[in-house]
């Protein structure tokens, strides 16, 4: 009657085997430590960079625990922080003498400390959130004075759009940094291109005047209109950094802005820092232009001549100079998606992209326009122009889609693809202080939220074993395994704990032991009713299981409706909460039954079950039932 079959105990043997496997990189602690990884696809971390690493290390007086290369990075672990810091200042002026043109990313770590052997089986430790065990800070100050002049270009470009479609004539439009300026050769046309800008740019004011024999109409960014675009900037900014870290998988980030034009990145419980430092701070935005073929331009690509005017030069990945014209076609607002791939005739890496309603109109009326021409696409990273692919426009290009290609690595093209598929942002930006942050709560209360769930358990351990007896102690070593199980799962999903996912920890060992109660409940009701010790066991757990499913189920949509709608700590709340619902129902019925099948199956003969005492109600009497 209340025997399990094999395969239900080697069920419960491989979850226990598996649990305690995935639990166990938790117990050794992290490390601080330097990472140091490539910053252009040209460069390589090799064994002559971790020989630079060591030497450096060396001279500074650091001695680190442990130096290695790490498939394209090398990881130097050190005692404390203090010699992280130290570390990581010399390494970086050894590896980057010229901060403009960095080749390596020298960043801050923390490392696990757990053996080589678990990390094989890919068993890696949760991640702890920001309150619990810190993690890397970045302030980032926006360029805002860039976002104006980028707004200002692109004013300029709508400016001599309007005024084609409007059929009015100009000597010429030029931008001079923040300010759009416009010739005229006579009055007339000056007063229907200042009717075009009231009507159609309200966030530009003008002035005109006089000279020589033209009159000029210069156009600037009303102050309101200039906050609004330096909020804005701000605000896409902070929303385009989520994309990225989102895209990094980073769990519970904090960005938030600060003052007028810096913002504030933490980051809890990432692995690669480098790789979020290198992302963090690229400022990839695309732009799609004419090149210019002009015979100045051929000049001037061979160093020969100077660049013409309204245009510019650039370096496509060879080194060779292209003369691109200064009007952008397209940029990367325009995007709908980007995708790496490969090329199905040369199998090189390439970045496919998908342009919007208006991008794929501009796209398919300029290559129709241009056929035999070259269109350059570039890449503006830090501030530097790069040519990726300038190619001869063979046809008209429609549907929206536009392949990149042109001697990309496969990383490079994920890159790539990543920062563009994120969105643009509307300013550069620049890291201008990162540390490692201690915990925010201190301590003494990451201490509380540990001991909080060490003393709940103790607690209700000792409560139940002096209640149920030997039912108390397989009810406790239940609650132990579901608590073992718990840690498990979220270090085999990577999951970030915080302390108020912590307090969903406690929470859930008050809820697995519920049920728990509602089995002894019922098995001591059976006993009472005259039930033979056997069938009370078995009809106890049979009737209590119905109760237990749908109080856990009620329990598990409020916990899903917590995860569905709510952001921050609430998430870290109700992932653990949802989480610990479900292993609590594993291990409160079905391993607690296999424990108590174990004990009490064996016997054919038995008189009385330890579940403590059990009160009569028809005058108050008490049965002893233990053995």
């Amino acid at each position: 009657m209340n025997r399990y079959p094999v395969w239900k105990y080697v069920i419960i043997v491989i979850a226990m085997v598996v649990g305690g496997l995935y639990a166990l990189p938790n117990f050794f602690g992290e490390s601080p430590a330097v990472q140091v990884s490539s910053a252009k696809p040209m460069v390589k971390v090799d064994m002559g960079v971790l020989s630079q690493v060591e030497s450096a290390l060396k001279a500074a007086g650091v001695a680190p625990d442990l130096v290695t290369l790490d498939g394209a990075s090398i990881k130097v672990r050190l005692a404390d922080t203090d010699a992280q810091l130290k570390a990581k200042d010399a390494i970086q002026k050894a590896l980057v003498p010229d901060a403009t043109n960095p080749g390596y990313v020298v960043a801050l770590n923390l490392l696990s400390r757990s053996p080589a052997w678990l990390s094989a089986l890919h068993a890696s430790p949760m991640y702890l959130g920001l309150d619990l065990r810190g993690g890397v800070h970045f302030m980032l100050q926006v360029d805002m004075q860039a976002a104006l002049t980028k707004r200002a270009e692109s004013l300029a470009g709508d400016v001599r759009t309007s005024l084609r479609e409007k059929n009015i004539r100009h000597s010429g439009i030029n931008r001079n940094a923040q300010t759009i300026e416009v010739r005229f050769r006579d009055t007339v046309t000056l007063d229907a291109a200042k009717v075009v800008f009231q009507d159609q740019f309200a966030d530009l004011q003008t002035v005109h005047g006089a000279e020589g024999a033209d009159f000029k109409l210069t156009a600037s960014i009303k102050p309101e209109a200039a906050r609004r675009i330096q909020d804005q900037a701000l605000k896409q900014n902070i929303t385009t950094l989520h994309n990225r870290i989102n895209e990094l998988g980073v769990a519970e980030p904090v960005i938030q802005q600060q003052g007028l034009d810096r913002i504030v990145v933490q980051l809890p419980g990432v692995q690669d820092t480098a790789k979020a430092k290198d992302i963090l701070g690229r400022t990839a935005t695309l732009e799609v232009r004419m090149v210019d073929e002009s015979t100045e331009a051929r000049a001037a690509e061979l160093g020969n001549a100077m660049v013409p005017f309204g245009s510019e030069r650039y370096l496509e990945r060879n080194g060779q100079a292209v003369i691109v014209k200064k009007q952008v076609i397209l940029t990367g607002e325009n995007l709908t998606d980007a995708q790496p791939g490969f090329d199905s005739q040369t199998q090189e890496p390439t970045v496919n992209l998908n342009l919007d309603a208006k991008g794929t109109r501009i796209f398919r009326d300029v290559t129709r326009e241009n056929v035999g021409k070259r269109m350059a696409i570039l890449l503006f990273e830090k501030g530097r122009g790069e040519v990726v692919t300038a190619p001869v426009i063979r046809t008209e290009i429609g549907g929206g889609r536009v392949q990149i290609s042109g001697r990309m690595t496969t990383m490079e093209a994920n890159d790539t693809a990543l920062l563009l598929r994120a969105g643009s942002l509307a300013a550069p930006m620049e890291i201008i202080e990162e540390t490692t942050i201690g915990p925010s709560l201190g301590a003494e209360n990451i201490a509380k939220g540990f001991n909080s769930v060490t003393w709940g358990f103790l607690a209700v351990a000792v409560f139940m074993c002096l209640y149920y007896m030997l039912f108390g102690v397989f009810s406790s070593i239940a609650l132990a395994f579901n608590l073992l199980l718990l840690v498990a799962v979220l270090s085999m999903l990577q999951a970030t704990l915080t302390l108020p996912g912590m307090a969903a920890m406690a929470l859930v060992l008050g809820m697995a032991i519920d049920a728990n109660v509602l089995i002894n409940e019922r098995i001591r009701e059976e006993l009472r009713n005259g039930a033979s010790a056997q069938a009370a066991i078995h009809t106890g757990y049979d009737r209590a299981w119905a109760t237990i499913f749908d109080s856990n189920i009620t329990t598990l949509i409020a916990g899903l409706a917590l995860l569905a709608f709510g952001s921050g700590p609430v998430r870290g709340f109700a992932v653990v909460h949802c989480l610990g619902i479900m292993t609590s129902m594993f291990s409160g019925v079905f391993f607690s039954r296999g424990l108590v099948n174990f004990w009490y199956g064996r016997k054919n003969r038995l008189k009385a079950v330890s579940i403590g005492t059990i009160w009569r109600p028809d005058g108050g009497t008490a049965l002893k039932t233990n053995e």
